[in-house]
């Protein structure tokens, strides 16, 4: 039996699609490497010295590069030198957690201008829009920038939007997020397109593009602090789930913790019982440690021989016992051990992670630690937002 479905026909190279590809290659190419002259343009992109003049010529005209000197030390002439234009747009990126809303802006070459911290004591439900609407309008301020000048803005939040229903998923404990329709209030307060992201899908965005996962592909990153979480990446691609909650690894069902029937309701159990900040600070106290928080009673243990080393052990087989549910379904090429906990854990952790990971799951994933400063998630926020601008922006057909 024969496929009667016509055959598809490939849409012709137009001069105007030739141009708009070639345009973008060259403005990719400034980002990665400039500034470039044009013969350097022209070698890394095949195209010929007249056409790489065009092309210059046509995104010096659109606003898109600008000349930044010329060559020198070199034989005959000085050659110009251009770079992506960095007033070409603007974004904004934010980090949402239960006690503040963290705020940053970066031109389209990936440069942040400024920062700024709002606190937001108590939870409060109540004047979310207005919190995130003064915040922006402070950080473009200290940016010396105008109301108006963002393209996008992405919101990394604890849960997940979900894509059918546009409501946050999985964060019961952020209040003032939950009203529906704010995503487009927001969208319409700012006046630019606006995307609330998982805050660890956005961490591993920034290790993707910054950190230990460059160059990877198929990878996990654990994120371990408060709660616990993880983002899978799979041929490159975020993957989300059919509701967004693919990674929502907190409540997962693990030896060694209580099996709650109801997670959303009980808001405990699995993973998090054990590895999470209050799990953390419990088995401290079994070994003698007293801390105020699980990154300083980690710390506390590293440098404390017996009674540090024990806890360790223990804290370490409890992170790969849940990795191990999380390899053995996914089989990463890579994990990301990210947050406080890992993070405050240093190569030590990670290491006694690695080793009880080996006996506990038959995929054997390298794991590393985060390499992004900062705030991954902000970076993962600005990140996201740089990838929709750079779309709208440097489409020159």
């Amino acid at each position: 039996m024969t496929d009667a479905s016509p055959t598809p026909v490939p849409r012709p190279g137009t001069p105007s699609r030739l141009r708009a590809i070639n345009d973008r290659a060259a403005l990719d190419l400034l980002l990665a490497q400039g500034p470039l002259s044009r013969t350097r343009i022209g070698a890394l992109t095949g195209l010929s010295k007249p056409t790489a003049s065009q092309l210059l010529a046509r995104l010096e005209t659109a606003g898109l590069v600008v000349p930044v000197g010329t060559t020198a030390g070199g034989p005959g002439p000085n050659a110009q030198l251009y770079e992506v234009n960095p007033a070409a747009g603007y974004v904004a990126g934010l980090d949402v957690t239960t006690t503040q809303i963290r705020f940053a802006v970066a031109d389209i070459t990936g440069r942040t201008l400024a920062e700024h911290l709002v606190p937001t004591p108590g939870r409060q439900a109540a004047g979310t829009l207005e919190r995130v609407t003064d915040g922006v309008a402070a950080v473009l301020d200290r940016a010396g920038l105008a109301p108006g000048s963002l393209n996008r803005v992405t919101i990394g939040t604890p849960g997940a939007l979900d894509p059918n229903t546009q409501k946050l998923r999985y964060a019961a404990h952020l209040p003032g997020w939950h009203e529906p329709g704010l995503l487009d209030r927001l969208t319409a307060a700012l006046g630019t397109p606006v995307a609330i992201e998982n805050d660890v899908n956005l961490a591993a965005v920034a290790e993707q593009v910054l950190g230990s996962a460059q160059g990877s592909s198929d990878f996990v990153l654990l994120w371990a602090e408060e709660g616990i979480g993880a983002a899978i990446v799979l041929g490159g691609r975020l993957h989300r789930g059919h509701t967004g909650g693919a990674g929502e690894v907190g409540y997962m069902p693990v030896p060694g913790a209580p099996l709650v029937r109801n997670v959303r309701r009980e808001n405990s159990g699995g993973f998090q019982e054990l590895a999470g900040a209050a799990g953390v600070l419990a088995l401290a106290r079994q070994h003698g440690l007293t801390a105020r928080t699980a990154e300083a009673a980690i710390a506390k243990a590293l440098d404390t021989p017996g009674p540090g080393d024990g806890f360790l052990t223990e804290l370490a087989h409890r992170l790969a016992t849940g990795l191990a549910a999380i390899v053995a379904v996914i089989d990463p090429e890579l994990v990301v051990l990210s947050g406080g906990i890992p993070t405050a854990g240093g190569r030590r952790l990670r290491d006694l992670v690695q080793d009880e990971l080996t006996g506990l799951a038959v995929p054997r994933p390298r794991l590393l630690s985060s390499t992004v400063p900062g705030s991954p998630v902000l970076h993962g926020a600005l990140q996201r937002a740089l990838g929709e601008a750079r779309e709208q922006v440097f489409t020159t057909a």
